[in-house]
């Protein structure tokens, strides 16, 4: 199965089938594992049935389970009732990132990526912090991913923004990770593997702590301070459990790592604040949300982790990301359907841009969802228009929050 949980999800709405070498084999076939693991030793590309010419696909593998995915930025070119379609790209902020920041190649389907943040350090500390807080807009540098535009294309390339109803209850820190750590590996990024400077905690369990603490240091052995010359700095990408003031500046403690503070500056978590204070704001208001972090973060030579730059993100119960009070709910009642359902992110798109907040998945025709904000100008309006019409396909939904409460998602 495909999707963010991909592993441990319920059945999709129509099931998939594949083309490998001479075989057409469907998803639901009973030795579709010894038939996949066969190609995957072969390096056999297998091939999703929804079209003519067939779609290429890559396979995954999740412990001793292989699951079939597709390739980076094909979603759209799914059939719209495939478990494999996703919105098209100029739907949501990464079409203006395609090209420039992110440049995909076809054949081996690996994501180059331009950053906007460095992963080497001179000197003991950090010395600036604007690079974590700049403002994600179009009118600053999309040649560049910052580090929140990064997040939100590993959210999407790992499928966590996929969700339906049959997945409650399914999602779990340890196959997010997976998935993670998955769509890294499909990454590069100043001339190496995004995978091999990503940390991702593994799920903490008390009678496995030495084991965890004994990987942990493994892990995190390139961010250790060399002798001489600039250091090297890594990525964390986890769940915020508490950001809090420590003797000395502040502290950042994730979730599975409760031993393993991360040390900010004052100045860093001023700016932090100022800079998320709607995403922190979001996550103190509900109590089942999470907020995740992404930083980039460096070692001491006494083995304290200092972080350089960083950038927040708040999800659903689901692990689905919202902007706002209205996408939340938005993202509430689709989590209730059965169809579906592909949250659209803003990368580095400024608020004043129209996109699709989500893609629902009909056997007919896609549905984008687009949220209208309260006080918006005739320029977004005109805006939401074209964007709309670029896309006659796909049909639209509206939700003008000045209007009053959301339409019904039901009979569209």
């Amino acid at each position: 199965m495909e999707g963010g949980d991909a592993a441990a999800s319920g059945a999709m709405e129509a099931m998939r089938r594949f083309r490998l070498s001479d075989r057409v084999i469907e998803e639901t076939a009973h030795d579709l594992q010894d038939v996949l693991a066969n190609a995957y030793r072969h390096r056999i590309r297998p091939l999703c049935m929804c079209k003519e010419p067939a779609l290429a696909m890559y396979i995954a593998q999740v412990g001793d389970q292989f699951i079939v995915k597709r390739m980076p930025l094909s979603g759209s070119e799914h059939d719209a009732a495939c478990p494999s379609y996703d919105a098209p790209d100029e739907l949501s902020g990464l079409g203006v990132l395609l090209g420039s920041a992110i440049q995909v190649d076809p054949e081996s389907g690996l994501s180059a990526l331009k950053v906007g943040f460095s992963l080497t350090k001179v000197g003991a500390r950090a010395t600036s912090v604007a690079g974590a807080m700049s403002a994600d807009s179009v009118a600053g540098d999309t040649k560049k991913l910052s580090l929140r535009s990064l997040l939100h294309y590993l959210w999407h390339q790992a499928e966590l923004t996929a969700w339906t109803s049959r997945w409650a209850g399914k999602r779990h820190w340890w196959n997010i990770r997976w998935h993670l750590l998955e769509a890294a590996q499909q990454m590069t990024l100043k001339g190496g593997m995004l995978s091999d400077v990503l940390f991702v905690p593994e799920p903490f369990r008390a009678p496995d702590k030495a084991a965890i603490e004994q990987r942990r240091a493994v892990a995190l052995a390139p961010a250790l301070p060399l002798r001489s010359g600039p250091r090297k700095l890594m990525i964390l990408l986890g769940e915020a459990k508490d950001i809090s003031p420590a003797r000395t500046g502040h502290r950042l403690v994730v979730k599975h790592m409760p031993d393993f503070p991360f040390m900010l500056d004052d100045e860093l978590q001023r700016r932090l604040r100022a800079r998320f204070e709607s995403e922190l704001m979001l996550w103190s208001a509900d109590e089942a949300s999470h907020l995740m972090a992404i930083a980039t973060f460096g070692l001491t030579p006494t083995g304290l982790a200092v972080i350089e730059e960083m950038a927040l993100m708040v999800v659903s119960e689901n692990w689905i990301p919202y902007d706002s009070v209205y996408e939340k709910k938005l993202v509430d009642s689709l989590a209730k359907l059965t169809l579906r359902s592909v949250k659209g992110l803003r990368y580095s798109l400024d608020a004043e841009r129209p996109c699709a907040a989500a893609m629902l998945q009909r056997q007919s025709r896609p549905l984008a969802l687009y949220i209208v904000p309260p006080t918006v100008d005739k320029y977004y309006e005109e805006a939401l228009e074209q964007l709309i019409a670029s896309r006659p396909e796909v049909d639209a939904w509206t939700w003008r929050v000045a209007d009053g409460e959301m339409p019904s998602l039901i009979g569209r």
